[in-house]
């Protein structure tokens, strides 16, 4: 009787609070991407979130902030479209024209703007108090905050969907690319509502963060537990970039009103402004609602196809692919070059000088785009001509477009021809050979998974701290995957073509054959005997630190992982070694996962646990 009246109370608030339109769903029908005026909407800036400044004997201890998640509506259409319902940021920001900070509550949300070794203390607040307005599905392996039993066919249709697994809503904040222990990394499992439940690994929501990075451009994001594909496609991302005062490059770097972050995502919409996501499941007989999702817009820092007015001198744009699934190749529709100076985790060694850029989600470029020498009224458009996943010339080939308007021409200054000395990385252990590949599973249907074994499955990954691995990412299949190692940055070593069938064979014979996942821990099988050709070696572009690489169909990614802080020089830690200033060991542990969302999460399991060992 009680979970009668329970249920009964939470579908009463899933269509009084949320609007999930039980009622208007007739009406509401997907939006044309054609009918949408192009470059109406202006950029938007993001703002900066203010401090509270925490000084001991006059000394500068640690930056604190208090950052809410809530749900509102945003203007991302043009003028005239209705507005988007979001889950968004809010916290306090400085504003231009403001004397005094104000609380701004934003998609994507404000930039932290972090000093590189001066900690920051941020509390996270759950205020999301109305029911997921996207389809949680409660198939999958998930947060699952009510403990509501998994249902079984015949599903409910989306909407109204499940009641227990739309309120209330799990969240939790990773911020992707950083040295952070591993309690405040933002662990799927630590996530929390706004009605204090809480997670299994869940510690605190006030986060302690080092800064000990290289500077660079880092972002933070929702990760809870197997809705991270909902949270992030509802609007929670935000840029989080790392300034260190001691940086000898910074002051030959365009800056202030000419640097800026553009925060790039695909989007679908209904004609009533909310977001057009899949509610029918890829496997509807296995998974109700889970689907893959590729967006027919793209929408730059909260706007659906932008305009930005630019003088004619040199910009800096700190680039980040937010998109659940799409890939990007970004170039300028006038053919002209640009020049990437950094990636995930910091400078480039050198400048690159390209005509094309390519993003898998999550991955991070910092490059620099001269208008100098172009006349005023001038228009370019910023592409995406990805090969990866499909683009419509008309609408997601088009991401923003640049004006250039009368103003005096100002030369860009020269750069060093040397940006970065990165160290020279030698491996001290074995190789790991993980695999990647779609498998039918024991519980029905298919599902994507790293070396046969599921996210509970026990850890395998391992490594010592102070050690020096290759990992050999095994991609069985033909789709590329984007590869995210947390807590550390590493180093792209090659990509080379192996025999496929003859590896997954003898993997086989080693494991068993599939269904899976495993009953045993994955026995490895070294993957050189199956290379063939050459190793293709990093490109320009891939040649800096990485925290997510493109790990290519049919194709062994060799990376080469460092458990020790980036700035170290050749040589300068050993096996056991503990030179982060964080300690790893503690929390919950670490993730290593694919970052195309509706892969990442548990439906599909290419996610698994990694702990560092002392």
């Amino acid at each position: 009787m009680q979970k009668g009246f329970k249920r009964l109370l939470l579908g009463l608030i899933v269509v009084m609070s949320c609007g999930l339109n039980v009622f208007s769903q007739t009406t509401v029908e997907p939006l044309d991407p054609t009918t949408i005026p192009k470059y109406v909407n202006q950029l938007t800036i993001p703002a900066t979130y203010v401090p509270k400044v925490i000084k001991q004997y006059g000394k500068v201890i640690r930056h604190e902030y208090t950052v809410d998640v809530m749900e509102f509506k945003q203007q991302i259409l043009p003028p005239g479209f209705p507005k988007t319902t979001q889950l968004g940021y809010g916290g306090w920001v400085q504003l231009p024209g403001c004397s005094k900070p104000v609380f701004q509550r934003s998609v994507p949300g404000a930039t932290f703007e972090m000093i590189r070794d001066v900690p920051a203390l941020v509390r996270w607040r759950n205020n999301v108090t109305t029911p997921h307005f996207l389809p949680v599905d409660p198939t999958l392996d998930w947060a699952n905050p009510n403990n509501f039993p998994p249902p079984t066919p015949p599903f409910e249709p989306f909407p109204p969907g499940y009641p227990e697994a739309q309120f209330p809503v799990p969240i939790v904040t990773h911020v992707h690319g950083i040295e952070v222990e591993s309690t405040f990394d933002g662990h799927p499992e630590a996530w929390f509502t706004f009605n204090n439940i809480k997670g299994p690994e869940y510690v605190t929501n006030n986060y302690l963060y080092p800064n000990s990075n290289e500077p660079s451009t880092f972002w933070y994001h929702d990760h809870a537990f197997g809705i991270t594909r909902l949270n992030v496609q509802a609007g929670l991302a935000g840029f989080y970039l790392l300034r260190d005062p001691k940086d000898p490059i910074a002051p030959l770097l365009p800056k202030g009103k000419y640097e800026i972050p553009l925060l790039l995502a695909d989007r679908s919409f209904n004609t009533d402004g909310s977001l057009d996501y899949p509610t029918v499941g890829l496997q509807p007989e296995v998974n109700p609602y889970w689907n893959t999702f590729l967006g027919n817009t793209n929408v730059v820092n909260g706007k659906v196809w932008p305009n930005l007015d630019v003088e004619r001198r040199q910009y800096r744009f700190r680039i980040l692919n937010a998109s659940n699934f799409r890939f990007y190749e970004l170039r300028l529709s006038n053919g002209q070059t640009f020049t990437q100076i950094g990636s995930d985790g910091g400078y480039l060694p050198q400048p690159a000088v390209l005509t094309a850029v390519q993003l898998a989600p999550t991955e991070r470029v910092d490059i620099l785009i001269d208008f100098s020498q172009l006349a005023p009224e001038t228009k370019i458009i910023l592409q995406n001509t990805s090969p990866i996943t499909p683009f419509d010339p008309e609408t997601t080939g088009q991401v923003m477009q640049f004006t250039v308007k009368e103003s005096p021409a100002v030369a860009p200054r020269p750069l060093p021809p040397v940006l970065n000395r990165l160290p020279v990385l030698r491996p001290d252990r074995p190789n790991r050979n993980v695999t990647m590949r779609v498998v039918p599973v024991v519980s029905g249907g298919i599902k994507l998974l790293l070396n046969g074994q599921t996210f509970h499955s026990p850890v395998s990954e391992t490594p010592q701290v102070g050690s020096t691995e290759d990992w050999n990412l095994i991609n069985l299949g033909g789709g590329t995957h984007a590869i995210h190692l947390h807590l550390i940055q590493f180093q792209l070593v090659s990509r080379q073509a192996f025999d496929v069938e003859r590896y997954i064979a003898d993997w086989e014979a080693l494991n068993g054959a599939p269904p899976y996942p495993l009953d045993h821990p994955t026995i490895e099988l070294p993957v050189e005997p199956y290379l063939i050709g050459d190793p293709i070696p990093p490109a320009p572009d891939e040649s800096g630190w990485k925290d997510t690489i493109r790990a290519l169909g049919n194709m062994v990614t060799k990376i080469r992982v460092r458990w020790a802080p980036q700035e170290l020089p050749t040589g300068a830690v050993l096996p056991g070694q503990n030179k982060f200033p964080i300690n790893p060991f503690v929390g919950p542990g670490y993730i290593w996962h694919c970052h195309m969302l509706e892969h990442e999460d548990e439906d599909n399991e290419l996610m698994r646990p990694l702990r560092v060992l002392k």
